[in-house]
């Protein structure tokens, strides 16, 4: 682990990673508290769960609209001026309440859309504070981070809504946002970071082939993500207790922790587009004996197996979105892989539900190894359009050089 050792000592690479996660806590909580506040207020599920999906399809809209605006105008008004939107349309969400429903709707959008993209907009800063052998590191760390945020985020709505109440929740979920993206926003790398010179195209990275091979996969895999939630619950309520559901979504996280912090820490011989097929196809065969759905003590055991590849698959993501981004669009491609993951996991979430009500557990759960498979075929069929457009005999593409020559540790 001396790789990761070697990468705190790098100057600002913690405070960029630890302002990070603390900002982006609100990814973890927000659906959450939304749901919970609207349910308090006299909503019905349907209603609370429209809210809340609302407000997660605004930030994944939102992820990409930001990041071109941060690839041509610098990152520390963007994320401090989508922070404060979207801290003030929580509160706003807070006085007002589910009636007058337009009113609620539109600070549930803004709320989302508003997310400052935290995750890509660091994702993009790697290579300017570490040298280029640590960058796959950091990518591995921060992706076996994210797992972190999604069993803390929700934890802390909990935990201020029995300390005060739902509102609250609400105004703590942008306060943290806000706080977070302080840390990083006056971090002088962010300050001073600019995207590469480049000519404007309507397209922006979707104009690389792919790009949009890498992202169709991912979009089929995030199905995966939106499954296990609704299929964990599936699981608690078949056995006869709550804590099921919570047990089994902490020991995938655990796997996918421990997954993302080993990856991070081999050097790879192999490049990132020859690892990541593998890897999905062991994420794919990791998800499918959840089916079976065994006794407790077993699906422990199977859950933290099935997450041992997510981190890494994700982590290869990263590299190779670096790799293919046209110049001058990396952050906002970073961000169209956000967009990607959460539209694929809203999906699985739906397809959870009706595959849950026909076949049970072992049909929510089904519908993960479907859309990870899918997600494989897809990268086994583009294939090839996952080589940069320029590779030199070393095997790394004309910008890792000059980021190579040009970064500091």
């Amino acid at each position: 682990m001396r790789i990761y050792a070697d990468l705190f000592r790098a100057k600002y690479a913690a405070r960029l990673l630890g302002g990070t996660l603390l900002g982006r806590l609100p990814n973890g909580m927000g659906v959450l508290a939304i749901l919970l506040f609207a349910r308090a207020d006299g909503a019905g599920y349907g209603l609370a769960g429209t809210l809340s999906a609302l407000s997660g399809l605004a930030t994944a809209l939102g992820q990409p609209a930001l990041g071109r605006w941060m690839d041509r105008r610098g990152q520390t008004g963007v994320l401090i001026g989508g922070a404060v939107v979207s801290a003030l349309a929580y509160a706003a969400f807070a006085v007002v309440g589910v009636h007058p429903l337009p009113v609620a709707v539109a600070a549930v959008l803004v709320a989302g859309f508003a997310t400052p993209p935290l995750e890509s907009g660091l994702r993009a800063l790697w290579p300017t504070v570490l040298r280029q052998d640590q960058v796959h590191a950091a990518y591995a760390l921060d992706a076996a981070a994210q797992e972190i945020l999604f069993t803390v985020g929700p934890l802390l709505v909990v935990a201020v809504i029995a300390l005060a109440s739902e509102a609250a929740a609400l105004v703590v979920t942008g306060l943290l946002g806000i706080a977070g993206t302080l840390v990083v926003a006056t971090a002088r790398p962010s300050r001073v970071w600019r995207g590469e010179a480049h000519t404007p195209h309507w397209a922006g990275p979707l104009r690389s082939r792919g790009l949009r091979v890498l992202l169709a996969s991912l979009t089929l895999a995030g199905t995966a993500l939106g499954v296990l939630g609704v299929a964990a619950v599936a699981y608690a309520d078949d056995r006869g207790s709550d804590v099921w559901s919570g047990a089994v979504m902490a020991a995938m996280s655990t796997g996918a922790f421990v997954g993302g912090v080993v990856h991070g820490a081999r050097r790879w011989v192999r490049p990132a587009r020859e690892r990541l097929p593998w890897l999905m196809a062991g994420l794919t065969v990791g998800y499918l004996p959840l089916m079976w759905a065994p006794a407790p003590w077993l699906m422990l055991v199977l859950a933290v197996l099935s997450g041992v590849f997510l981190a890494p698959v994700i982590a290869c993501t990263f590299t190779l979105v670096d790799e293919l981004a046209p110049a001058g669009t990396v952050t906002e491609a970073f961000a169209w892989v956000v967009a990607a993951m959460g539209t694929g996991a809203a999906a699985g979430t739906a397809a959870a539900g009706f595959a849950g009500e026909m076949a049970g557990v072992s049909g929510a759960f089904a519908v993960a190894g479907v859309g990870t498979a899918l997600g494989l075929a897809v990268l086994a069929a583009g294939r090839r359009t996952l080589v940069p457009a320029e590779i030199n005999s070393a095997g790394f593409g004309a910008r890792e050089l000059s980021r190579n020559g040009t970064s500091a540790a």
